[in-house]
């Protein structure tokens, strides 16, 4: 990756540089079955499909707050990229009734009906799939986004020094995000071509680096797990194997 890549939307542009082909993200819902690959170029296309959508759709301005109510998804690492590229800060497991505007699951929408502002609702369905029925009050992102545009631009630069993440009491800037990225993606002994299966849940900032912005970081994957506590050792020892991992957490 790039030394001077300041913010998360800068390390997935590098990486979209780099090698547009490679796998960046790989997830699994072991109580459902379902298993979505997505390679760096398939990953930046739906990140500038949700960043238009955020910025244009639902009006959203850098500085602004998204309560993410969302679990460890493949949906939810193109969010928080989305967030970043616009400049808006991500608030994951946030409060709504202090958010702007709130992206929720199926299993949050009545804590989510607490927000003012405009309110997205994913069913986290495989590939991607829409509500059978939309929840009432709230926008259905698998409805809204395909016709968005395949590139993005905000409206103004964002700030590497602005807040860009707030998850289990901790807030970080983009700035500092990219470099505690780097420090993390460094201890774990992460390089270009690493393989990081993350069974961590999307609550913690542990749980966001290892299943997202580590390897992102440092120019390798994330196997992302949902319910992998599902799995029996054979299975997860299956997984390590076909998956080509070189390091589990």
């Amino acid at each position: 990756m790039n030394a001077s890549d300041r913010t998360p939307a800068d390390l997935l542009r590098s990486a979209l540089a780099a090698d547009p082909a490679r796998p960046l993200v790989t997830f699994y819902d072991d109580a459902t079955g379902e298993r979505v690959e997505l390679s760096v170029a398939t990953f930046a296309n739906w990140v500038a499909k949700t960043a238009n959508l955020l910025q244009g759709d639902l009006a959203a301005e850098p500085g602004d707050r998204l309560a993410l109510l969302l679990p460890a998804h493949w949906q939810s690492a193109v969010w928080l990229l989305a967030c970043a590229s616009v400049g808006v800060v991500a608030d994951v497991q946030g409060d709504p009734a202090a958010a702007d505007l709130v992206v929720t699951g199926p299993e949050d929408l009545e804590a989510a009906r607490a927000c003012g502002g405009e309110r997205v609702a994913l069913a986290l369905r495989p590939l991607g799939g829409r509500f059978p029925q939309v929840p009432e009050g709230f926008m259905d992102y698998a409805v809204e986004v395909p016709a968005q545009g395949d590139r993005f631009a905000p409206f103004a630069p964002v700030d590497p020094g602005a807040p860009a993440l707030a998850v289990g009491g901790i807030e970080l800037t983009g700035a500092e995000l990219v470099e505690r990225a780097r420090r993390d993606g460094a201890a774990l002994g992460l390089d270009a071509g690493s393989r990081l299966l993350s069974r961590r849940t999307y609550d913690s900032w542990d749980g966001l680096s290892a299943g997202l912005f580590a390897p992102l970081a440092t120019g390798g994957s994330v196997v992302l797990c949902r319910n992998a506590d599902r799995l029996d050792a054979e299975a997860l020892a299956r997984r390590v194997e076909s998956e080509r991992v070189t390091l589990s957490v």
